[in-house]
């Protein structure tokens, strides 16, 4: 199984997370973004919108997208599931996990902001004021549902699909100066989430083709 993805890339951050949550072994091809690898003809042809991660599957299928990939792991994988274990439980880490990744990444992402500077002429406060009203308010909706169906983690007391999407995303609410300091449930599981040890490999720090600063 290979997957190619982008170390600061959330949504690539996220399939690494499942990955190391279920100890699947993968091989790893970077796929460096700023230089526009993601364009390649080599590339277009594992992934026609450009964007990160694909997966190989160890068959040679090819499956795009963070939340599909996912839940095919989910289903190829299943003796440790990333779905709670009752209906409800399971649909709240999905309804999580949606409101995140469909919500709120999208509006963060490298292709969105480099558009809204040079094509829509924003600035830095603009930027500050549109990642503060999208993600930001996506995020703060997680914040209150979590309220609901947290307890160590998103829901209930084991990592689940759900966490898998929230850490990525704090993590570029940091790097992006998104205010989440007045989102404390957010706050606590994920520092939860980075003491567990497959959140830690799956860092972005912590992958081969990481920059150190």
């Amino acid at each position: 199984m290979k997957l190619f993805g982008y170390w600061r890339s959330s949504a690539s951050y996220r399939v690494r997370i499942a990955l190391a949550l279920k100890n699947i072994p993968y091989d790893y091809e970077p796929v460096n973004l700023l230089k526009g690898e993601q364009k390649s003809d080599a590339y277009l042809a594992r992934n026609p919108l450009a964007v990160v991660p694909t997966l190989e599957t160890n068959d040679g299928a090819l499956i795009t997208q963070s939340m599909a990939i996912i839940e095919y792991l989910d289903e190829e994988y299943p003796e440790t599931t990333l779905l709670p274990g009752n209906a409800v439980a399971r649909a709240n880490a999905r309804a999580i996990a949606q409101t995140i990744a469909c919500e709120a990444q999208p509006f963060g992402n490298l292709r969105i902001q480099k558009y809204l500077r040079e094509t829509s002429g924003f600035d830095d406060q603009a930027m500050s004021n549109w990642m503060n009203t999208w993600p930001g308010g996506a995020m703060k909706a997680a914040e209150k549902i979590i309220n609901r169906t947290g307890g160590d983690f998103c829901v209930g007391d084991t990592p689940s699909l759900a966490d898998c999407i929230l850490v990525p995303q704090m993590f570029a609410s940091l790097r992006f100066g998104v205010d989440i300091s007045q989102m404390p449930r957010l706050n606590e599981i994920n520092e939860r989430c980075l003491k567990h040890p497959a959140f830690i490999k799956a860092h972005p720090d912590n992958q081969p083709d990481a920059v150190k600063s």
